[in-house]
Formats: structure tokens, sequence, C-alpha cells
């Protein structure tokens, strides 16, 4: 996986907090995030190809197609890097296209086409904090965040022709 993590320590000291969450708390705070930036982060992820948005959407359909407990499952999968076809499919994408994936995930929570975080659902303290400071980045710092943060999910795809 070819991942180049930013340079910014302050950047890498929150993805180590985020990536500290249970697997369900980093989806909860990756949600609300979301959420809170509404607009501001784009299908268009900054150097993103139609190539990556059509891999970015292949996986996806993949994942809606699923029950709901599926679809947290491997969201669980991606961030504990279990080793499975979809994972390995996500490991080989860019990191562009895994934004764009994540990003088409939670646009799917917003519709309900994948498992949505039950509209009651509180964030525990240590996310709430992590949440406070992620939102007051400048917006190319969250980008970079989300980069780092994403990057390195998933497992490492398979030597030959396997994924």
């Amino acid at each position: 996986m070819t991942f180049a993590q930013t340079s910014d320590p302050n950047i890498r000291q929150y993805v180590q907090e985020f990536q500290g969450l249970s697997a369900d708390d980093q989806l909860a705070l990756f949600w609300f995030i979301y959420k809170e930036m509404g607009n501001s982060v784009t299908p268009a992820a900054p150097g993103a190809s139609t190539a990556s948005s059509d891999i970015a959407e292949g996986l996806f359909n993949q994942i809606k197609e699923k029950s709901h407990t599926e679809q947290l499952q491997f969201q669980r999968d991606l961030i504990n890097k279990v080793d499975n076809q979809y994972t390995r499919i996500y490991g080989s994408m860019s990191d562009t296209t895994k934004l764009l994936f994540w990003y088409r995930l939670a646009q799917g929570m917003e519709n309900a086409t994948i498992i949505p975080i039950p509209s009651d659902y509180q964030l525990s303290a240590q996310s709430q904090q992590l949440f406070n400071r992620i939102t007051s980045l400048e917006f190319e710092q969250q980008m970079n965040l989300f980069r780092d943060y994403v990057s390195p999910m998933g497992a490492e795809p398979k030597a030959g022709a396997g994924i």
C-alpha cells in the first residue's frame, strides 16, 4: 500500500487519537464530522479522476447490496484491517479513491442505503472532544487528516490475479 502521511505532527496526533477509539466510535465520529462539514466535502475530492470515482462507486455498489448488518461489519473490518475480498479491494485503491469511497458511504448512510447511525446516538466524551478539535481545523487540514485516517485501512491486495 502506498501511503504518504502528512508531515504535520498535529494531524498525525489527531489520526492516532482517531485510531485509538473503538471501531464503532471511529465510525460514529467520522459520520458526525461528515454531517458537520456538510457540502464542504464534495464527491470531487482533490485530485480525483473519473476512474477513481468509478472504482469507489463500484465497491460502494457491492457493499450497498449487503444487509445492514453485513455493511456495518464491512466498515468494522476496514478499520480493523481484516483480510477479506472487499477489504483487499479497498486496500488496492488510491488514497483519493478511498476518500471518495467514504464520501459515498456517508451519502448512503444519509439516504439509508447504508446502515445509518441511530438517530439518538451520542458520541462518547473522548470522541466528542476529538470532534470539537477536528471541526476547528482549517478545511485543508481536515482533508489531510481524513486522507491519513482512511489510507491505512483495509487489507493488502494479494499478489497475482487475486485481489
